[in-house]
């Protein structure tokens, strides 16, 4: 096992994120990126080998990552243009030089899902292993087909729904004894679109080699849109145990009920109520008369100021609220929101909240959703945010504006 080598897709960029700009994997749950939590599971399955591929923008902060990452090698490809899969391989083709697992790391998995890959690929030899995992409803990924031996046949990328070809679909954590065979694979492939990996897959298959589709069973949530942070925060929670920092400055009359994680330097003021589950990261001011709820997550440094409610939302870093009402909603770092600026998250009709996602409209799945709002965005007083909207980073918000579509 120490000589397999984990490769970290890093390189690609998430243009159905917008207006959230930075790389997924660089969120913070629970005060670590989402890229630390996952280096940890690599640990903990004793794979001791990374290799990150990333691009000129994110090379640096990922490098201040694994710098802090002990017991760990690391070993850095930069991909020049966000290309797929295939050109991420192609560009670290030099380095593949031994048994090789191919990892996305903006989804969250169990470490279950690295010792199940394991177990899959010793117990019959296969040539590749890949995960698969069971979906219930339409899910816009890949779908597996496999043969009474549970190897695979082929891979039908987003067929679209009711078109689907199986109830499997490709779980990206992929385990390679021989990649410069892939790579040879990849080679012959000729198409315009950035699946020449999945077709690579599939020549493979037909060639004679034995891919091995491991069922997974256990958690996984994909982040492809960004309302999806917000149960991101509810599977971290869920998991963690309630923490209060001996640092944190807790006013004897606030109210601390449920599950709650208050990091250092924190403090709750008079007359605040935090009702868990409840993330209030490093530094972060909770103000007079103030309620925190059910999956918040409040990054570094945040000021939640007199009066304001926040409800299931995701906040980052840096933060200023006053009076405020922020209910399932998405926010960048280093945002200001003027007196009285709401949120709203419900639609009378009571119908799911639909998004628009380049240039087209997106059933969220939600039927309630507040905004999703990028770095360093301002609001007025009185503003009144409608169901869904985005707005780009940057952006300032006049007073009294009722906001009724995305800027």
């Amino acid at each position: 096992m120490t000589d397999i080598k984990v490769l970290f897709l890093c390189g690609g960029v998430g243009k159905r994120m917008l207006p959230l700009t930075e790389d997924k994997f660089l969120f913070k749950f629970l005060g670590k990126t989402l890229l630390e939590h996952q280096l940890g599971l690599v640990y903990k399955a004793g794979l001791k080998k990374v290799i990150i591929v990333c691009h000129p923008q994110n090379e640096e902060k990922i490098r201040q990552i694994t710098d802090s990452s002990p017991g760990i090698s690391f070993e850095y490809v930069r991909q020049e243009k966000p290309l797929g899969i295939a050109h991420a391989l192609d560009s670290a083709a030099h380095l593949l030089d031994s048994e090789l697992i191919i990892v996305n790391p903006n989804d969250i998995f169990e470490m279950t899902a690295y010792n199940a890959l394991l177990a899959g690929q010793g117990k019959n030899k296969a040539d590749s292993c890949i995960l698969g995992y069971k979906v219930k409803e339409y899910f816009p990924g890949g779908y597996l087909v496999t043969n009474e031996r549970g190897e695979l046949t082929d891979i039908v990328e987003k067929p679209g729904e009711g078109n689907e070809p199986s109830d499997m679909v490709n779980l990206l954590v992929h385990y390679h004894r021989d990649p410069k065979a892939l790579l040879k694979e990849i080679s012959g492939v000729q198409t315009n679109c950035d699946d020449a990996y999945e077709q690579a897959l599939g020549a493979m298959c037909k060639n004679g080699q034995h891919i091995r589709v491991v069922p997974y069973s256990d958690g996984w949530q994909a982040i492809k849109y960004p309302w999806q942070i917000l149960n991101r925060v509810r599977y971290y929670l869920d998991r963690a145990e309630g923490h209060i920092s001996p640092t944190a400055q807790i006013s004897d009359r606030a109210v601390i009920d449920g599950k709650v994680i208050i990091e250092d330097n924190a403090r709750v003021l008079e007359n605040a109520v935090v009702r868990g589950p409840v993330y209030i990261g490093p530094g972060t001011i909770v103000g007079n008369s103030t309620l925190i709820r059910d999956y918040s997550h409040l990054g570094a440094n945040c000021v939640v100021g007199f009066g304001t409610e926040i409800k299931g939302s995701y906040i980052d870093a840096g933060c200023w609220f006053h009076m405020n009402y922020i209910g399932d909603s998405v926010v960048g770092e280093h945002c200001n929101f003027g007196a009285g600026t709401i949120t709203a998250n419900w639609l009378f009709s009571e119908k799911n909240i639909r998004v628009r996602v380049n240039h087209k409209p997106l059933d969220t799945g939600l039927n309630k959703l507040g905004a999703i709002i990028g770095n360093n965005c301002r609001t007025g007083i009185n503003v009144s945010l409608m169901p869904g909207v985005k707005i780009s980073p940057g952006s300032i918000i006049q007073p009294s504006t009722v906001l009724t579509k995305d800027i």
